[in-house]
């Protein structure tokens, strides 16, 4: 595990270590985090640990020919159920994304260190966000890093106050992002939520190829 000082660089995540911690410490500066999702790495810690950077092997990813879309979903999308925005309020997706508890979760990650990095990404253009609306009120959303000139869409987290309704946001954007000539969607880790929408797991190796690396 590698300690990060002021210098804007990482180590290659071939040396990350088995838990999927690559370094520690560094600062979440705008040009750090660009940089490292550029080279498949993360932040994920949470107010009382230091700042932890991670590239887990394997890696979890949506390709979005796989996309599982079910029966059920289908039909709420042919309802219309919900209404889908993009990048419109990002500030509120970022902050009830930290907000709402999940199950099996104590806390949250989503500091407000992160939550201020962040908003400076999402005026820079890199962190994106989409929100649904049930009746105008926001019902669901999630947000992630857009890397364009890779083709690759790194989510960061998603929230639902109302059933499928961060479902219905997730399908919906790996819809666009598939029509924008988006490789695939990095969902991170496993979770049997992702494995449901089609989502699998592929080797570091794997993952890094599609960022060039």
């Amino acid at each position: 595990m590698h300690l990060l000082d002021n210098t804007l660089s990482f180590p290659h995540p071939e040396q990350t270590h088995e838990t999927g911690i690559l370094a520690l410490g560094g600062d979440l500066s705008p040009e750090r985090l660009i940089l490292a999702y550029q080279n498949g790495i993360f932040p994920w810690y949470s107010d009382d640990e230091p700042l932890l950077w991670w590239s887990p092997d394997p890696r979890m990813v949506l390709f979005h020919d796989e996309l599982k879309v079910s029966k059920s979903m289908r039909k709420l999308f042919r309802d219309q159920k919900f209404k889908v925005t993009f990048n419109q309020d990002f500030e509120s997706v970022i902050r009830a994304c930290a907000e709402i508890p999940r199950q099996g979760q104590d806390g949250t990650w989503i500091t407000e260190e992160m939550i201020e990095s962040y908003l400076k990404l999402h005026q820079l253009g890199y962190a994106q966000s989409v929100e649904v609306y049930e009746n105008e009120k926001l019902v669901g959303g999630l947000y992630g890093i857009y890397l364009k000139e890779k083709a690759v869409f790194c989510g960061e987290s998603m929230f639902t106050k109302v059933s499928n309704a961060s479902k219905y946001g997730f399908i919906s954007l790996v819809r666009k992002l598939q029509e924008e000539g988006v490789q695939l969607v990095d969902c991170q880790i496993y979770t049997a939520h992702l494995a449901s929408l089609g989502a699998k797991e592929i080797s570091r190796e794997a993952f890094l190829s599609y960022l060039g690396l």
